[in-house]
């Protein structure tokens, strides 16, 4: 199977798995013809707190995908992959009433992805009932092949 388009989900809290994803997405891709789609979805509340915290007004035309781009974990991703000579779109976008999982699912869906890579800690069943899992509603949703790196 040829990979021509990865998503490479970029969540918050990435910051320690950056180096696994991009060397994940690096091994997977060959810079000569695959495309790196980098896809960030944000909750209400955290998109709310970006445009705080750059204070700009829920009013302000910026796009999801504008925030995402500033984001330090999505910067340190895009400039890792840059280095390998691989081509790289930023996405973002907002989760509305929809899991995260579930929206980077349709992402990969709207760019035809070849596969996903999502990165995710192990955590306890109770935790998983407790706060949803990203990296399982994307296991679950996506209708191409995931590859999961998991945090150490």
């Amino acid at each position: 199977m040829s990979v021509k388009t990865i998503l490479l989900a970029a969540g918050g809290g990435n910051g320690d798995l950056v180096d696994k994803l991009a060397a994940t997405a690096t091994d997977i891709a060959d810079p000569a013809d695959a495309e790196i789609i980098l896809a960030h979805v944000f909750s209400d509340a955290e998109y709310d707190e970006a445009l705080d915290r750059l204070n700009l007004s829920p009013d302000a035309e910026v796009t999801p995908s504008a925030i995402a781009q500033r984001k330090t974990d999505v910067r340190d991703l895009v400039d890792r992959l840059a280095e390998s000579g691989l081509d790289v779109t930023t996405y973002g976008r907002l989760a509305g009433d929809a899991s995260r999982g579930e929206r980077l699912a349709e992402i990969a869906e709207e760019v035809d992805a070849d596969m996903v890579v999502v990165g995710g800690r192990d955590r306890s069943p109770a935790g998983k009932a407790l706060f949803g899992s990203t990296s399982q509603d994307v296991l679950l949703e996506s209708a191409c092949p995931v590859t999961f790196v998991r945090a150490t």
